[in-house]
């Protein structure tokens, strides 16, 4: 939405930033009565804040299978308010962004696995689907949700090599479903700064993402980080004007045809 990002407290005289605070409420005295001032900018992100160290405090007590909803749930929630155009600025798909959205995804596979009863696979028989014979989760499995919950503080999320192949659609969904997201943004941002080699090279990314999307994130963990690798490099190309990261984010695409 297009929204005037200087705001001034019609009870107290405050001035504050709508574009940091996400608010019309003074930060001062805490009164709604406020007007905007000075000039309309372009502006989907809001302040938000992804904190599980109560469910991180929880995991020696608390089975994990017992902890997936309230993690789906904090995440969709900040998931949500986040946005990547800041008063009129594009941002950058950010690791906070993707650490969650891939937090999400992994605790909805994991909550399956683990069925009802949050069992644990036994772990000679295998890794097979959700809907193949083997129960419960492995140790592996156990190990990607609980790194991923840890990423959402760092944004190191783990490499491809790691991730467990019953957790390939997690990685696969969150890369399509975040790239998606970013792609929505930064369509609009080339609404106002026209880019005929930026726009195309975007049509790709989309094409690329629904494609995976479709497969309900059944690609290799490889594949879904080059599609998220080809989005940051066309949003540092935008932002910072940098002809290599156009560059880069097409042979990104161009390696996983």
């Amino acid at each position: 939405m297009d929204v005037r990002g200087d705001r001034e407290c019609t009870e107290c005289g405050t001035r504050w930033s709508y574009f940091e605070t996400g608010s019309v409420a003074c930060p001062d005295c805490g009164s709604l009565r406020s007007v905007g001032t000075g000039e309309r900018r372009r502006h989907t992100d809001a302040p938000a804040e992804l904190d599980l160290t109560a469910v991180l405090a929880t995991l020696d007590d608390t089975p994990l299978a017992d902890l997936v909803d309230e993690i789906k749930s904090e995440c969709r929630a900040y998931l949500r308010k986040r946005g990547f155009i800041r008063g009129g600025d594009l941002a950058p798909l950010d690791d906070a962004y993707l650490a969650a959205a891939e937090l999400r995804h992994a605790a909805d596979v994991y909550g399956r696995l683990a069925g009802p009863g949050g069992g644990r696979a036994d772990a000679t028989m295998g890794d097979r689907g959700p809907e193949g014979a083997t129960a419960g989760v492995t140790d592996d499995e156990e190990w990607y949700v609980t790194a991923l919950l840890r990423a959402t503080g760092t944004g190191e999320r783990p490499s491809a090599s790691e991730v467990p192949p019953r957790m390939h659609e997690a990685r696969g969904l969150a890369a399509a479903e975040a790239v998606l997201e970013y792609r929505t943004d930064v369509a609009k941002y080339l609404d106002d700064h026209t880019d005929p080699e930026a726009s195309r090279t975007l049509g790709a990314i989309r094409d690329r993402a629904k494609r995976i999307d479709a497969l309900d994130g059944d690609v290799t963990p490889a594949e879904a980080d080059a599609l998220v690798d080809a989005a940051v490099e066309l949003g540092r190309y935008l932002i910072a004007g940098d002809m290599e990261a156009l560059a880069s984010a097409r042979e990104r695409l161009d390696d996983t045809e």
